[in-house]
This record gives C-alpha cells, sequence and structure tokens, in this order.
C-alpha cells in the first residue's frame, strides 16, 4: 500500500475507534432501543431517496439489517448502558470474526484451517479472561450483552455472504432502512413513551449537545465516511493488507476511552484483550498466494459502532459500528 493508502486505512480505524465514545455520549441522552431507532432513522431517509436499491435479494437485506443492524447494536447500546466500558466494547466486539468463521463454517461450509481455529481458541480464551475480569467487578450481564452484539455482526456477515452485493457500499447503506420500525416498537414496548418522550423533552438544550455530537458522528463519520474509505480501499488492495488495520480500532477504542473518560482497564483485562487480538490477527493470516483483492467489504466494512463488517466468514477483518 502507498503511504496516502495507509494513512487513510489508519484514519478509519481512528474514525471507528472514536465511534465508541460518540456513542457512550448519545446514550446519556437517549434510551438504547430508541437511539437504535433514532441512529437508522435518520440514515434511512436519504437513503432511500438517493440510493439505488441493492440488487440483492430481499431476504439477505433484511437478514443483514436484523444481523448487524439490530441484533449487533441491541447487545452494545444495552451492554453500554448498562455500564460496560466503552474502550472494552471496542475489543470484544472484535469476536464478531471468529463467530463469522464459525457461522461460515456451519452454514456456507467454508474450510476450517489449523490457523483459523488456534485463532479463534485464542481468541476466546481472551475473551475469557475478560470476562473473568468483569465478572468480578459483577459486570457479567453488559459483558454477555456485548457478546450477544458480536454474534449478531456475525449473522449480518453471512447474510451479506450471501447477497454478493454488486455495490457493497449500497447493501450497507440500504441495512438502515431495517432497524429503525422494529426498534421503534420494542422502544415504545420496553421503555415506554414516558422515557423516549422525557429523553426528547431534554434533547434540544445545550446539555444535549453532545449527544447529538455523537449521533451525527455516528451516522456521517462512522457510517458514511468510515465505510466509504474502507470499501475503497478494499476494492484496491488485497483483504490480507487491508484487514489487519481493523486491529488498530479497539487500540484507539480503549485509549480514547481512557482519556476522555478515564476507563482503566485492569490488568487482566490487558492480558485478555491483547489475547483476542494476537488470536483473531493470527487467524486472519494468509499465504502470500491467497492474497487477492477483495470484491466485497469485510469486517469494518460498516462499523455504525460502528465498528467494522466483516462480509466474509474469513477473519480478515474483524469489528464497531
Amino acid at each position: 500500500m502507498p503511504p496516502r493508502h495507509i494513512a487513510l486505512a489508519c484514519l478509519v480505524a481512528v474514525l471507528w475507534g472514536v465511534n465508541f465514545l460518540a456513542i457512550h455520549a448519545s446514550l446519556e441522552q437517549f434510551p438504547p432501543f430508541f437511539l437504535i431507532a433514532l441512529r437508522f432513522g435518520l440514515l434511512a431517509i436519504p437513503t432511500i431517496l438517493f440510493i439505488p436499491r441493492p440488487n440483492v435479494k430481499l431476504r439477505w437485506l433484511i437478514g443483514y439489517g436484523l444481523g448487524f443492524g439490530t441484533l449487533q447494536f441491541v447487545g452494545l447500546y444495552l451492554g453500554m448502558a448498562a455500564g460496560f466500558p466503552t474502550g472494552l466494547a471496542s475489543l470484544v466486539l472484535q469476536m464478531s470474526a471468529p463467530f463469522t468463521v464459525l457461522l461460515g463454517a456451519i452454514f456456507l461450509r467454508e474450510k476450517l484451517t489449523t490457523r483459523r481455529v488456534v485463532g479463534i481458541a485464542l481468541a476466546v480464551a481472551g475473551l475469557l479472561l475478560v470476562g473473568v475480569a468483569r465478572g468480578g467487578s459483577g459486570s457479567w450481564w453488559p459483558f454477555l450483552l456485548v457478546v450477544i452484539g458480536a454474534f449478531g455482526w456475525a449473522i449480518g456477515n453471512i447474510s451479506s455472504r450471501l447477497a454478493e452485493p454488486p455495490k457493497p457500499l449500497h447493501l450497507t447503506m440500504w441495512m438502515a432502512v431495517v432497524p429503525p420500525i422494529p426498534m421503534l416498537a420494542v422502544s415504545l414496548l420496553v421503555e415506554g413513551p414516558e422515557q423516549i418522550w422525557a429523553s426528547l423533552a431534554t434533547a434540544w438544550t445545550v446539555a444535549a449537545v453532545p449527544a447529538w455530537v455523537g449521533l451525527v458522528y455516528t451516522i456521517v463519520l462512522g457510517t458514511v465516511l468510515g465505510s466509504g474509505i474502507w470499501v475503497w480501499l478494499m476494492k484496491r488492495h488485497p483483504a490480507g493488507v487491508v484487514a489487519p488495520f481493523s486491529m488498530l480500532v479497539p487500540v484507539v477504542g480503549i485509549s480514547t476511552a481512557w482519556l476522555v473518560l478515564g476507563e482503566r482497564p485492569g490488568p487482566l483485562e490487558l492480558v485478555g484483550g491483547a489475547v483476542v487480538l494476537f488470536g483473531v490477527l493470527w487467524a486472519s493470516r494468509m499465504p502470500a498466494a491467497a492474497l487477492v483483492p477483495a470484491s466485497v467489504p469485510s469486517a469494518l466494512d460498516a462499523p455504525l459502532a460502528e465498528p467494522p463488517i466483516p462480509d466474509s466468514p474469513r477473519l480478515e477483518a474483524p469489528a464497531p459500528r
């Protein structure tokens, strides 16, 4: 990769890493289910008006939207709202890549190589270390919610893989059409009109400015700009060359949460996080002969968390929305 493209890949990692801070700010104002509906609703309107519908089967578009756009963010937002640290959330979501590999082996009959099995085992072991550390502080439930979010991301990846979109970014944008209505219905049932109205009643005050800034950041910088650059890079370089830059996302996420929110990971969490990253990176390494340009986005193609969208069951680009 030329230096300019390396800089762009690093920029995407920074955008997606900071995205978790933006989500944290928005959750300070809006309840989780309503925030998901609001976020994707604001993205869905211009998508329907200005972006052609992707030429894919409807069931895969819906599956992508329910997995990546709905279940992922239900788990992530609920986990963060319940107190799971912002920085660690960016790390735990990396488990979407091993989950994608396992689902790909089950439903797509993708071959599990020894390298990938070892990488998955290491990533799971690291995740268990993080879970044990969080369990010791009474945070098992928020931790499991974020893990569920990572699994939802993996479901979206398999749906995206099966969709085989000719224009991946169009699929990424149209995915936003799926979550708003069901998430608004769930919000009305679970959070109630009173809580929704209370968040909107104070949404126009100065105190709510960080929440709106976070929401705009998530939509414009995290999704549209970040995903757009990532897809552009993936079309011009082998997936195995671009994908490792996604490993910078949790580094940025944990570092910025430490600096801005004062979240300090414990020693066991840091060790577990390092093992997770090493396992994912180990499994993602491919022989030079296998490095061919990708035609579809991989793990971070639409980090509406944020984070990254692995679009293939390979461990090539784990991730941030």
